[in-house]
């Protein structure tokens, strides 16, 4: 990447930078001592040559969980919608997307230098970060800790500092060999900012001793796409290290590789000539893919760095899928297929003891869920309701949590709904809050009501008018002859409303609250040894106070 870069670079100092935490990783440090907001629901410096340390058992342990932060803070920023994700997955399997050669990927860079005003440390920030987020987005931290970034004297080997630092910041443990330094500030700035963050800096001699055992996962940043020849000493002893690694099939006996922008060794264009080049698990193309990336057979290919303004898009009729959400990455092509029972998550979190916990199921309700908000979770109000018909059939689906308070939990629909139906029959009723962040899920079981008109008349008119003409419009689980019929049905009231008129809720739409009897807070642990806590109701003298129990998992 950044060819251009000893033409246009700036004497005049680094940029400043700005580390953004990924999306769904937690922090290695404390949790804020400032109270959570009250929501109701409706979000030394070590030597250069310090040698390795001997593995910590056990391997690919997840070490960056302190007992005292549960989660710890997210990004400021939003984590990125799961949906959004999909569709943008979606779209770059679908898309032809635009592969460059040597000579479009230079001229592309010598443009964003130039009259389109990005600076050097600008893009290998952002591509720097992208690469993070690839590597965390696929080896979640776990599993993988140990990450292992070479880097080589040019602009790759900057953008792996880079990626070394963020990946710092979101929880794993990176190791860089950086045999040779380059002496221009931007680069020395990058190695002392890693330096002070204690990240080692390992000899190339060290690497040559059991590689499989010491790290999880192996960063290639060594040469990009402006590399022609041979690869000279170390970097050709690296290569065929890497090679050697990538020729075990088995990712239980070696840590994945990720190559960043070009397999070190490729050509850029033609690829694996000869056939005996590294062969990545995972590929972050940046800017655009080079050629070479089409001979690229491994299980993840990522777009990017998401700074390809309209200009060079248009210029080179750049075919790029659309990035999920707020990510600096995007999946190209089909995620590979997975054997669904090998999917699994060893969570680490601290214990849920029933010391610990508050003697009212409500408190720790609101406990875990203004957690829940303070990271920043998409829709943690998000709760699967589950109601059981006369007949005993049980149905499920996700609703929003509008309210909750000592008397119960609440949400509001269509009346006339199948929810609607079941529990004018069945008052019995179940929801389910996942948080699969924290590791944590609540269940709550007891009696739902509808709640008064007046308190379904004041939140339906706290919503976006859109919301209140979509609840009017929706004969809620009615068959329809197709979506036309929904859009046209709101178009006519929306020209009826267009004025700002007052817009009456509909009889057939208002609240529900269930009032639990029972509730379960389920904490994620090692080896299946959940942490359940029970909460029931018992009645002690005369009054009815909260029991607490500890289940089986």
């Amino acid at each position: 990447m950044l060819t251009a870069a000893s033409k246009i670079w700036s004497k005049s100092g680094l940029a400043t930078t700005t580390t953004r935490a990924m999306p769904f990783f937690l922090s290695t440090f404390p949790a804020p001592t400032a109270a959570a907001p009250s929501v109701t629901p409706t979000g030394q410096n070590p030597s250069p040559h310090l040698r390795l340390p001997p593995p910590p058992p056990p391997r690919r342990a997840l070490a960056f969980f302190a007992a005292a932060a549960r989660l710890a803070a997210l990004s400021p920023s939003r984590t990125r919608a799961m949906a959004s994700l999909a569709t943008s997955t979606a779209a770059a399997a679908a898309t032809e997307v635009t592969h460059l050669s040597q000579r479009d990927a230079s001229e592309i860079d010598e443009q964003l230098m130039g009259p389109l005003g990005f600076s050097v440390d600008q893009l290998m920030e952002l591509a720097g970060l992208s690469v993070a987020e690839a590597v965390a987005e696929v080896y979640k931290l776990s599993e993988y800790t140990r990450v292992l970034i070479i880097c080589g004297p040019g602009n790759n080997g900057g953008d792996g500092l880079v990626a070394a630092r963020h990946l710092h910041h979101f929880g794993y443990k990176p190791f860089v060999c950086y045999p040779k330094r380059t002496a221009k500030i931007l680069y020395s700035g990058l190695v002392t900012q890693l330096e002070s963050l204690d990240i080692p800096f390992l000899p190339v001699e060290d690497l040559f001793h059991d590689l499989p055992g010491q790290f999880d996962i192996v960063i290639d940043a060594m040469f990009g796409f402006s590399f022609h020849g041979t690869p000279r000493p170390p970097f050709d002893d690296l290569v065929q290290m890497l090679v050697s690694l990538s020729v075990t099939d088995d990712l239980a006996k070696r840590p994945p590789i990720v190559s960043v922008d070009i397999p070190s060794g490729w050509h850029v264009e033609e690829g694996d000539v000869n056939g005996g080049g590294i062969k990545p698990d995972m590929l972050v193309s940046l800017t655009a893919p080079k050629l070479c990336a089409k001979k690229f057979t491994g299980p993840h290919h990522f777009l990017g760095g998401r700074f390809v303004p309209p200009p060079i898009s248009s210029k080179y009729g750049l075919e790029l899928p659309p990035y999920p959400g707020t990510s600096m990455c995007v999946r190209i092509g089909k995620a590979p297929s997975v054997d669904i029972s090998s999917l699994r998550e060893n969570y680490i979190s601290p214990e849920l003891l029933e010391n610990e916990v508050m003697p009212d199921p409500f408190d720790q309700f609101r406990k875990w869920f203004d957690e829940s908000v303070t990271a920043n979770l998409r829709e943690p109000n998000a709760m699967a309701l589950t109601t059981v018909s006369k007949a005993g059939k049980p149905s499920s689906r996700m609703v929003l949590l509008k309210g909750v308070d000592k008397h119960g939990f609440v949400w509001y629909t269509n009346y006339g709904s199948q929810k609607a139906h079941d529990l004018s029959e069945n008052s019995n009723a179940a929801l389910l809050f996942y948080w699969n962040e924290m590791n944590c899920q609540v269940r709550v079981e007891g009696l739902v009501q509808k709640v008064s008109e007046e308190e379904s008349e004041k939140y339906f008119h706290s919503r976006p008018r859109g919301s209140q003409l979509g609840a009017i419009v929706s004969k809620q689980s009615t068959v329809i002859s197709g979506r036309d019929v929904l859009q046209q049905a709101y178009k006519e009231l929306e020209q009826k409303y267009s004025d700002g008129t007052f817009i009456p809720k509909p009889d057939y739409w208002g609240g529900y609250r269930l009032t639990p009897n029972l509730f379960e807070f389920w904490q994620g642990q090692q080896s299946r040894l959940h942490d359940r806590l029970q909460y029931s109701q018992r009645e002690v003298d005369g009054s009815t106070v909260w029991h607490i129990e500890r289940l089986s998992p």
